[in-house]
């Protein structure tokens, strides 16, 4: 029977008696990454920092600290480190990301390597790797959903070759990497459980004894030890973050039950969604891949464990790239079957690449915004942060010179706060504040503090803290779309109903 275009020819077996595996396919998967890199670059300065990234700005240079509520110490310096080398560079600040992509891009083709793929598997893993829109899309920010599952592909990778090779320094060196991966978020945690549980289930058993686990284990929580003793000190507020996240996904993403169909139809279509699904069954039941059959058992657990917490579906999105690797395996080795074997070829991979480019990056004109879905959202929350700055300014410089010396800024949201205190200091404005999850932490207005600028918003809520609130200035931007700043209200408060620091306390949120 004929060979279908694009259908991958045989491979060998995987082996896990440490001999090499099929050879490097690298010119193609340099290709890929090298593409994956030029796209990412080439739209790397649209509309601004988005709004966490603002966050880490803000973070790093008025507040530094060992850890955050809502994350350890790691972007908050990356982007600090950044923008001491380019002051100002939205650009600058996103070619961390987009190295990181690349560097992915190519991780996911080893780990078809190590599972025994020839060159097509290995360039299958690479481009669909490149085309998933959750991966893509995170390359386009500095954020924790970009480093985190880099951290977690270099990890996968690290144990498969050692589930080949048994060389146990593989396995301290998967252990840096979780040490780097914890200060930037948790979760990485998670991935180890369910590798250990994988093991024990299916082998290899003997993981979790080898003392090189254990030394890297410790050497994880010692560098995790000031975070956590930050934590441990402002009683656990990265706790709070699941009833924020929950809450999140009830009103903008379905609830629990959309967790997994987002997850896989954020792989990638088709050709992401149909190697994820694939590629689970693959690992779980294909005899080929006996031996690397503890990652289809850690995709379960990892994915069980999200969806009984109500987390975000992308947090499982540092396991696509095995589970692509192991459908383009299965897929070199035999002919998939008849009535979808037009799936994985490279016809269908051409027509997704602007498929991918123009759902999962900022490349339609801000004009085009309606503030949903995962593009508006990136879009929307990158727009007009300097018209904030520069409208609360502006009615800063209107009061009188006595009332601006007892006068602050707070931002509604943490974005909010975090632009205020970015673009702020060159525009004249005060210390930023404000009363949202991380930024809460970074401190209260002074006791002397009789008049509040406030960006963002209701009057509603406003009134139960101060008992004078007047609408004083509107943001307007120079577009007619829905973004995060169009229209943000800004008031001026006044009257505090109760001394700073208790005023403080009831207004926080979560």
């Amino acid at each position: 029977m004929r060979e279908p275009i694009g259908v991958l020819s045989p491979a060998a077996p995987a082996t896990t008696d440490g001999t090499p595996p099929r050879r490097f396919a690298r010119l193609p998967v340099l290709g890929v990454a090298a593409a994956t890199g030029a796209v990412l670059l080439a739209v790397s300065g649209k509309f601004g920092y988005f709004g966490d990234e603002l966050y880490f700005l803000a973070s790093a240079k008025y507040h530094p600290a060992w850890g955050y509520a809502d994350n350890p110490w790691l972007l908050p310096l990356l982007a600090r480190l950044s923008d001491t080398v380019a002051p100002g560079s939205v650009v600058a600040l996103r070619v961390l990301p987009m190295l990181l992509t690349v560097a992915g891009v190519v991780l996911a083709a080893a780990i078809a390597r190590e599972f025994g793929g020839g060159a097509r598997a290995q360039v299958m893993t690479a481009a669909a790797y490149a085309l998933s829109f959750q991966l893509l899309a995170s390359g386009h920010l500095l954020a924790t959903s970009t480093v985190d599952p880099f951290c977690w592909v270099l990890v996968c990778w690290l144990a498969a070759r050692w589930v080949r090779t048994r060389a146990d320094r593989l396995l301290l060196c998967a252990c840096l990497v979780t040490a780097v991966a914890m200060q930037g978020k948790f979760l990485i945690a998670f991935l180890w459980i369910g590798l250990v549980a994988g093991a024990l289930l299916a082998g290899p058993r003997t993981l979790w004894r080898r003392p090189a686990l254990w030394v890297g284990g410790a050497v994880t929580v010692l560098v995790t030890l000031p975070t956590l003793v930050w934590q441990a000190r402002h009683d656990w507020p990265y706790l709070l973050m699941n009833a924020v996240v929950a809450e999140q996904n009830d009103r903008l993403l379905g609830g629990t039950a959309g967790m997994v169909p987002l997850a896989v139809l954020m792989a990638g279509l088709p050709v992401g969604a149909f190697l994820c699904c694939h590629g689970l069954v693959v690992l779980l039941r294909d005899p080929e891949l006996r031996a690397f059959r503890l990652f289809g058992w850690a995709t379960v657990v990892v994915t069980l464990f999200f969806l009984l917490t109500a987390s975000r579906y992308y947090y499982v999105a540092g396991l696509y790239a095995v589970l692509f690797a192991a459908s383009a395996v299965r897929l070199e080795r035999r002919p998939p079957a008849r009535w979808w074997r037009w799936v994985p070829t490279w016809p269908v991979y051409a027509l997704s690449v602007p498929l991918a480019v123009y759902l999962a990056l900022p490349v339609r004109p801000a004009t085009g915004f309606t503030g949903v879905g995962l593009v508006d959202f990136v879009g929307s929350g990158s727009y007009g942060w300097p018209s904030l700055a520069d409208t609360v300014a502006e009615s800063y410089r209107e009061l009188r010179p006595e009332d601006r010396a007892h006068t602050v800024v707070v931002g509604d949201n943490y974005w909010q706060a975090s632009a205020l205190a970015v673009y702020g200091a060159d525009r004249g404005l005060p210390a930023a504040y404000g009363p949202e999850r991380g930024y809460w932490y970074a401190g209260a207005p002074p006791e002397d503090t009789r008049l509040v600028l406030y960006a963002g918003g209701d009057r509603g809520t406003l009134a139960r803290f101060f008992g004078e609130v007047r609408q004083v200035n509107t943001v307007r931007l120079d577009i007619n779309a829905t973004v995060a700043n169009q229209g943000v209200p800004v008031w001026l408060c006044g009257a505090p109903k109760e001394p700073w620091p208790q005023l403080w306390q009831h207004m926080h949120r979560p």
